[in-house]
């Protein structure tokens, strides 16, 4: 059993970490530099949701970690802890209240504090208070993408809790 669970966290890694650097290298949409969509955040919430904290915090530093060695994005590492850890401990949190039907709350709340915690970072590193008129914008992206990010996220549990549920019922018959 606790090789299946490493296995599958291991593929939810190399996927999430696989959208990271792809999406890298994708131009940005948003009009604030460095934004994106978050889009492995939905294996972060699909981990998160089935396997529990544990494993998806795993998921998410090693994949912080590798993505930006992988894209060449070593001075982001900074940003991409700060706000991806803030947005993993609230996504946690709710996690413990919200059912599979609420996923999407979990990642507008974790495209908010993404955010918020890159603005801390930020703040931190240039010492530039200015940077604040950014954070209306940063707040409102990150609201949409975390919401799309949840529901994606949450669409992948639902087809893994139908699948399941096929599976043990195949299984049930041969028995």
């Amino acid at each position: 059993m606790r090789v299946k669970r490493l296995t599958r966290c291991a593929l939810l890694t190399a996927i999430a970490l696989a959208i990271f650097v792809l999406e890298a290298q994708i131009p940005s949409p948003f009009p604030v530099p460095g934004m994106k969509l978050g889009l492995s955040n939905i294996i972060t919430l699909f981990a998160l949701f089935s396997f529990g904290w544990k494993d998806a915090l795993a998921i998410v530093v090693i994949r912080i970690l590798l993505g930006n060695l992988a894209s060449g994005q070593v001075m982001a590492l900074l940003y991409s802890l700060g706000g991806g850890l803030l947005s993993f401990a609230g996504m946690a949190l709710l996690c413990r209240i919200l059912t599979a039907k609420q996923v999407w709350a979990a990642g507008a709340a974790g495209g908010l504090l993404h955010n918020l915690g890159q603005m801390a970072v930020a703040l931190a590193v240039t010492r530039t208070p200015g940077l604040l008129v950014w954070l209306p914008v940063l707040l409102l992206c990150g609201l949409g993408t975390g919401l799309f990010t949840g529901l994606c996220a949450q669409l992948l549990l639902r087809r893994r809790l139908i699948s399941d549920k096929g599976d043990t019922h195949d299984e049930s018959q041969k028995k």
